[in-house]
């Protein structure tokens, strides 16, 4: 791991989760280092099959699970990392290129207006960005209610969104617990739930230019269905999902 590197947000570190994410990441990683900004980058390799590792590892430090965890483990061992290793922020983004790099900076500015624990990357907060199919913005729309019900009027237009920035508060918490299954909403009730700060800000996002979904069509409501629950039982727990 080379010497990181601290910028006028502090040092800030890029997790990138990626499971066969080979035709993609290089692409991802080049968009980064052409910023020629102040941030780190750790890709996670979630037990990929293809080339990723040998593709990331020679644009980036890169760990390499052993197992395919998912995306949860994945995003977790990237916030365990950058804990360890004294991170302000870590900012998760998607190996597949929806996210853009340059809206990495919309959100550091973001924060230092209104600072949050969380703050979410949202694509339905502005119409200058992919909007995703009309089943999967049902879908968001009912976990959105389900949040904003069930933890006092949370307001999150989009929470399944991968593009995220925490604070040092939050990955302490997520160092402890993360969700394997579902999570990108379903940690976000657990934050809600353990008194975590949480908003949102409009970001620019793509479509996924390799490979596909693995939910699609009724499954895409069966996910959403299930995630509904998920998020009432965690509203109910009375102890750190720790």
């Amino acid at each position: 791991m080379s010497a990181s590197r601290s910028g006028a947000h502090g040092r800030v570190l890029l997790i990138l989760p990626c499971w066969n994410e080979g035709a993609a990441i290089a692409k991802v990683l080049g968009e980064i280092k052409r910023l020629d900004a102040a941030y780190d980058t750790l890709v996670v390799d979630d037990g990929s099959v293809d080339d990723t590792f040998k593709t990331a590892s020679a644009l980036s430090p890169c760990v390499r699970l052993a197992h395919n965890l998912g995306i949860g483990g994945a995003v977790q061992t990237g916030i365990q990392y950058a804990h360890r290793h004294g991170y302000d922020f870590c900012i998760q983004i998607d190996g597949d290129g929806q996210h853009p790099p340059d809206q990495i900076a919309v959100l550091l500015a973001a924060h230092r207006a209104a600072p949050a624990n969380i703050l979410i990357g949202s694509r339905y907060l502005s119409r200058d960005s992919f909007q995703s199919t009309f089943a999967r913005r049902l879908g968001s729309g009912l976990i959105a209610y389900a949040i904003r019900l069930l933890f006092g009027g949370a307001v999150v237009t989009d929470p399944t969104s991968g593009m995220r920035l925490m604070d040092r508060r939050a990955m302490a918490f997520f160092t402890q617990a993360y969700p394997h299954d579902y999570p990108e909403p379903i940690s976000l009730a657990w934050a809600l739930r353990h008194g975590l700060t949480l908003r949102e800000h409009a970001v620019r996002m793509r479509g996924r230019e390799q490979g596909s979904s693995s939910i699609k069509g009724l499954k895409v409501m069966a996910y959403m269905l299930r995630v509904v629950f998920y998020i009432a039982c965690s509203r109910l727990q009375r102890k750190s999902p720790a």
